[in-house]
């Protein structure tokens, strides 16, 4: 069972983590959804801890997993309003394409957290 922690309102410029249980995962991620919005990927991170980001956030946005801790974290810097959705926390196998084995946005996620909202104000 997914279920995220963390997050919260801040200021524009400020910080905020979110944290995850990512026990036996081989492929997570973090989605947001903004109102009015679709679903979006933020990043992704494989079990070696190899990641991908979404280019609105890279530079600014750090997704790390603890696997001794059994513990995904998404550390969100520099946030703007923007950056204002429910973020979510996913797991799923990675997808296999010409033998290679990718962990990115186009994995089928099939374990999804409950959510964590993040509000930033300008």
């Amino acid at each position: 069972q997914l279920l995220e922690s963390g997050g919260g309102s801040v200021q524009a410029g400020g910080s905020l983590r979110l944290s995850c249980p990512a026990a036996g995962y081989m492929c997570m991620a973090w989605f947001r959804e903004a109102p009015g919005k679709e679903r979006e990927g933020v990043g992704t991170v494989d079990v070696h801890g190899t990641t991908t980001y979404a280019d609105s956030v890279k530079g600014r946005f750090t997704i790390s997993r603890d696997n001794a801790m059994n513990t995904l974290s998404l550390q969100m810097n520099n946030l703007k309003p923007e950056d204002t959705a429910m973020y979510y926390c996913a797991a799923g196998r990675p997808r296999v394409s010409d033998y290679v084995s990718f962990c990115d946005f186009a994995v089928e996620f099939t374990n999804w957290g409950q959510g964590a909202q993040v509000t930033v104000t300008s």
